[in-house]
């Protein structure tokens, strides 16, 4: 009785199917995930699975969706906009880097979803109705910054933005040749910590203009 009161509530099982294939996707990209294994992990039937999502191109797409609506809904709820600028951005780079961290799922998928060129999400409305507000955040920010005198007047929202992903992101996907080529345990605490530190330092630098800088650093 039990699995069928979860059966019948759609809400629950479209969520589990969710969280089934972002697993399987994550670990074995579009073609080596199996729809099988995502019915069983998700514990439904295929054919339940196909009337909530189509096909396994479609739940790939929605699976990528759900991912990017993941990290924008936790970037909204940070609430930058109530703190100086200097603040707010110090405070989306270290979201941002920390958010790679807790969900290497996101990394994983955004990579498969490249090597597909971003066919399934080219076409999506949702996508985006995600982005604008993403981007507009970020104008917002810097033109905070520009009338208080605290950052460069000619940056670009969406180069800014990109650098922000960027600068984590590389760190992460290549963590572990990385760690061979530079001879060094690139995820240890203590490299991470670092990391962190100097994505946060490098972009204020770029960001901010040199009498700001200045009067960050004498106060440090």
């Amino acid at each position: 009785m039990a699995h069928a009161r979860k059966s019948r509530d759609p809400i629950a099982t479209r969520a589990r199917i969710l969280a089934a294939a972002k697993v399987e996707f994550a670990r074995k990209g579009l073609g080596g995930a199996r729809v099988d294994d995502i019915a069983a992990r998700a514990k439904v039937n295929k054919r339940m699975l196909y009337h909530y999502f189509g096909n396994k191109e479609d739940l790939f797409r929605i699976t990528l969706e759900d991912a990017y609506a993941g990290i924008r809904l936790a970037e909204a709820r940070l609430e930058i906009e109530k703190d100086d600028p200097v603040t707010a951005l110090t405070r989306l780079i270290r979201f941002t880097w920390q958010y790679y961290l807790d969900n290497p799922e996101f990394i994983t998928l955004v990579n498969s979803e490249n090597l597909h060129k971003a066919r399934h999400i080219k076409a999506s409305e949702r996508m985006r109705e995600m982005s604008r507000p993403f981007v507009g955040r970020m104008r917002s920010l810097l033109e905070r910054g520009v009338r208080a005198r605290l950052f460069r007047p000619d940056l670009d929202a969406v180069q800014v933005n990109i650098t922000i992903a960027a600068i984590g992101y590389y760190y992460l996907t290549n963590r572990f040749t990385g760690s061979i080529v530079f001879e060094r345990d690139l995820m240890s605490k203590r490299a991470l910590d670092e990391r962190l530190d100097f994505n946060t330092k490098t972009i204020l630098r770029v960001i901010c203009t040199p009498r700001a800088l200045a009067k960050m650093e004498a106060a440090t």
